[in-house]
C-alpha cells in the first residue's frame, strides 16, 4: 500500500484504514422481550473537537481515561445529531478530523450484579471511523459511518461494585481514497494563500458530509446463552406462503428451540422446533406493497424461544421477528413482486434536515412517510448510504418498496478501485445484509452509486462485489445507478436491473424542455438493446427555488420543475409499458450540500422544502402516482377510494 503523505496520517489518527475489523456474529434489532431489556443512552453527552494541527491530541493525553470536563472545556451536544449545526462555531461546522464524546450510564443493579446477564453496547452510526472505550478500557474499533456495531462489555461493568459506567468514543469523519463514500484531502501548501499545515475535505458527492452520532446509543441485555442470529428467506407454493428460517445460537451447544409464527391477530398458524426449518402457511397473507392490494404490508411474527441447560442452570431466552410473505423476481422486462408486475413510483430521499443534520429523529421520520403516503409513493431508494434501522421497520409496516444502498457513493479515483477499497467495500455489503435481510420491504440491493464504471479496474471491481452480495443473499436482485452519460459501462453486464441517472435539460441544454424527450428515448432505447435488463430511472429532476416563478418557465422556477418533470413523463409512460419498472424522483426534500458558488444553502432538487413544504411539483407527481396506482394495482379496491382531493391514506 502507498505511503500517504505524514500529515495524512496525523488528521487520520492511529488507524490502518481500509482495513476494518470482520464483524462475527448476528445483528438482530435489539428488542425487549421477557429476556431482554434496553436502555437508550440520547439526551446530553460530553462533547469535545481535538483543535490540534495533528488532531492528535486526545491519543496523547489520553482523553479516554478520565472524564472529558477534567481534561479541557467541553459542549453539550445532542445523541442523536450531527454536530454540525448545533452551535454557532463555524469552525466546528466544517470540522474535518477526531471528536470525541462521552457519557456517564447508570446500569440497574442487576445488570451489574447477574452474572448470568449479558451487557451489549450498541451504536446505531458513527461517521466514519470509531473507537469507543467504557470506563477507560478499549473494547471496540468500527469503520464505516452508516451501519450499526455493538459490544459486549459484561465483563467490564460485572468486574466489582459500581452503578455506572463511563461509555467515550471518538469519532473521525476524514474520508480518503479507500473509504466508504471515498474522498481525499488537499493540502493548500501555498503559504502566501493558506496557513502552515492548512488541508480541506474533497470529494465527489453531492451532499453535506456531517458527522457525529447520528443514530440511537444503547445498552441490552441478553442471558449468557442467547439467540444470536435469525435469518428467513420467504416463498410461496400456490396459496401456501413458506418461511424458511435458521436461527444460531451462542453460549451453549446444548439447548432446544422452539419456534412458532402467529398472524397479526396474534394466532399460532405454524410451528416447529430446531435450529433451520420451514414453516408452512395456508392460505398465507403476503406482504404486498403500499396501493398493490386491499391489505398492504402484512406482517406475521415469529416467535423464538429458547431453552437451555447451563453450569449455573437453566436459561431461557425469547425473540419476536417481523415476518412478511412475499417473492421477488426479475425478468428481461419486468419486476416482480409475488409474482406480479411491480412498478417504482416513488423518490429518493436523504437523511437530512435543519439542525439535526442526518440526526435520527422520530417526528420527522413520521412526517416523512405521511408525506410519502399522501404523494402515492410505493418506494424509495436509500441514497447514498443505508438509512436507520427504524426506517427500514417502517417500510415494513407501511409497504414502502426499498432499494437498499450502500455508501459507494463518489467512486471516481482509480485507487478507489483497488483491493483495499474491494476488501472494505465486500465488508460493509456484509453489513448491511446482516442488518437488512429479514426486512421485507427490502428488493434489492444497490452496491454503488455513479461510480466511474468506465475505468479499467471498474469491471473486476463490482463483478467481484455483486456475485459476493448475491451470495450473501439469493433471494435479492442487485444492482447498482449508473449515469447515461458513459459511454462504457464495464459493471452493468453483472447487475439485475439496470438503474438510470440523467438530468437533460439542467446539467446541458440549459433551458430547453424540448429536447427531453428524444434524449430520455434514446437513452432508454440504448440500455436496453444492450442488456435486455428492466431499467429503472433512478434519478431526474430541476433546482427549484420554493415560491420562484416565471412564465414562461425559466430555471429554478417552479415552473421549470414542473414542465422538466412532465417532459420525462410523456417517455416513461411509453417506456412503462415495455421495459421500464421504475421512476424515483430526485429528490424528495431540498438537502445541505457543500458550499459551492453553485448551490444555495444546498440542493433545492428537493419537490419538498427542506422543511417538508410542497413545492408545485409535489401535485404534479401527486397526481401521476395515484394514476398508476389506479391503472396497476391488481386489486382496483385498494385505490379505488382515494380520489386526489382525499387527505391521507390509513392503513
Amino acid at each position: 500500500m502507498a505511503r500517504r503523505p505524514a500529515v495524512a496520517v496525523a488528521v487520520l489518527g492511529p488507524l490502518l484504514w481500509g482495513c476494518g475489523l470482520t464483524l462475527q456474529g448476528g445483528m438482530l434489532y435489539p428488542r425487549e422481550s421477557p429476556s431482554r431489556e434496553r436502555k437508550e443512552l440520547g439526551g446530553l453527552w460530553s462533547f469535545r473537537a481535538d483543535s490540534s494541527e495533528s488532531r492528535r491530541q486526545g491519543f496523547e493525553q489520553q482523553w479516554y481515561r478520565r472524564p472529558l470536563r477534567e481534561l479541557g472545556p467541553t459542549l453539550d451536544m445532542p445523541v442523536p445529531s450531527s454536530f454540525n449545526d448545533v452551535t454557532q462555531d463555524r469552525w466546528l461546522r466544517g470540522f474535518v478530523g477526531w471528536v470525541w464524546y462521552e457519557r456517564e450510564a447508570t446500569l440497574p443493579q442487576r445488570w451489574t450484579q447477574d452474572l448470568g446477564t449479558r451487557v451489549v453496547l450498541r451504536i446505531g452510526s458513527a461517521h466514519y471511523y470509531a473507537i469507543v472505550w467504557v470506563n477507560g478500557v478499549h473494547v471496540a474499533e468500527h469503520e464505516g459511518g452508516h451501519l450499526p456495531f455493538e459490544v459486549d462489555i459484561s465483563k467490564l461493568v460485572q468486574a466489582g461494585p459500581l452503578d455506572a459506567c463511563r461509555i467515550t468514543i471518538a469519532i473521525n469523519n476524514t474520508l480518503t481514497p479507500n473509504t466508504l463514500p471515498p474522498g481525499t484531502i488537499l493540502y493548500k501548501n501555498d503559504t502566501s494563500k493558506y496557513p502552515k499545515g492548512y488541508f480541506v475535505q474533497d470529494t465527489n458527492f453531492d451532499f453535506f458530509n456531517y458527522a457525529g452520532l447520528h443514530r440511537p446509543v444503547l445498552l441490552y441485555t441478553t442471558p449468557t446463552t442467547y439467540i444470536d442470529d435469525i435469518t428467513v428467506i420467504t416463498g410461496v407454493d400456490q396459496d401456501t406462503g413458506l418461511v424458511n428460517y435458521q436461527i444460531s445460537v451462542q453460549g451453549s451447544k446444548h439447548f432446544e428451540l422452539e419456534v412458532r409464527l402467529l398472524d397479526a391477530e396474534g394466532q399460532i398458524v405454524a410451528h416447529s422446533m430446531g435450529a433451520q426449518g420451514q414453516l408452512q402457511v395456508p392460505s398465507a397473507h403476503l406482504w404486498w406493497p403500499y396501493l398493490m392490494h386491499n391489505y398492504p404490508a402484512y406482517l406475521y411474527s415469529l416467535e423464538v424461544r429458547l431453552a437451555a441447560e447451563t453450569a449455573a442452570g437453566p436459561v431461557a431466552d425469547f425473540y419476536t421477528l417481523p415476518v412478511g410473505i412475499r417473492t421477488v423476481a426479475v425478468t428481461a422486462s419486468q419486476f416482480l413482486i409475488n409474482g406480479k408486475p411491480f412498478y417504482f413510483h416513488g423518490v429518493n430521499k436523504h437523511e437530512d434536515a435543519d439542525i439535526r443534520g442526518k440526526g435520527f429523529d422520530w417526528p420527522l421520520l413520521v412526517k416523512d412517510f405521511n408525506l410519502l403516503r399522501w404523494l402515492g409513493a410505493n418506494a424509495f431508494r436509500t441514497s447514498h448510504y443505508p438509512y436507520a434501522e427504524e426506517v427500514m421497520e417502517l417500510c415494513d409496516r407501511y409497504g414502502i418498496v426499498v432499494i437498499d444502498e450502500s455508501p459507494g457513493v463518489g467512486i471516481v479515483l482509480v485507487e478507489s478501485f483497488g483491493n483495499v477499497s474491494l476488501h472494505h467495500h465486500l465488508e460493509v455489503m456484509e453489513e448491511l445484509v446482516r442488518r437488512d435481510k429479514n426486512h421485507p420491504a427490502v428488493v434489492m440491493w444497490s452496491v454503488a452509486n455513479e461510480p466511474a464504471s468506465f475505468l479499467k479496474p471498474a469491471g473486476y471491481y463490482f463483478k467481484t462485489l455483486i456475485a459476493h452480495t448475491k451470495a450473501l443473499d439469493p433471494s435479492r436482485p442487485v444492482t447498482y445507478v449508473t449515469s447515461s452519460s458513459y459511454a462504457v459501462d464495464l459493471g452493468a453486464p453483472y447487475v439485475d436491473v439496470i438503474c438510470v441517472n440523467s438530468y437533460y435539460s439542467w446539467y446541458h441544454d440549459y433551458g430547453h424542455l424540448e429536447v427531453i424527450p428524444l434524449q430520455l428515448a434514446t437513452q432508454f432505447e440504448k440500455w436496453y438493446s444492450t442488456y435486455q435488463k428492466p431499467i429503472i430511472q433512478s434519478e431526474y429532476g430541476a433546482e427549484t427555488i420554493a415560491g420562484l416563478h416565471q412564465d414562461p418557465p425559466l430555471m429554478f422556477s417552479e415552473e421549470y420543475q414542473r414542465g422538466l418533470l412532465e417532459q420525462y413523463h410523456l417517455v416513461l409512460d411509453q417506456k412503462r409499458r415495455e421495459y421500464v419498472v421504475g421512476e424515483l424522483i430526485w429528490n424528495f426534500a431540498d438537502f445541505m450540500t457543500d458550499q459551492t458558488p453553485q448551490r444555495v444553502l444546498g440542493n433545492k432538487k428537493g419537490i419538498f422544502t427542506r422543511q417538508r413544504q410542497p413545492k408545485g411539483a409535489a401535485f404534479v407527481l401527486r397526481e401521476r402516482y395515484w394514476k398508476i396506482a389506479n391503472e396497476t394495482t391488481h386489486h382496483p379496491s385498494a385505490v379505488k377510494a382515494q380520489c386526489l382531493g382525499n387527505s391521507l391514506f390509513t392503513l
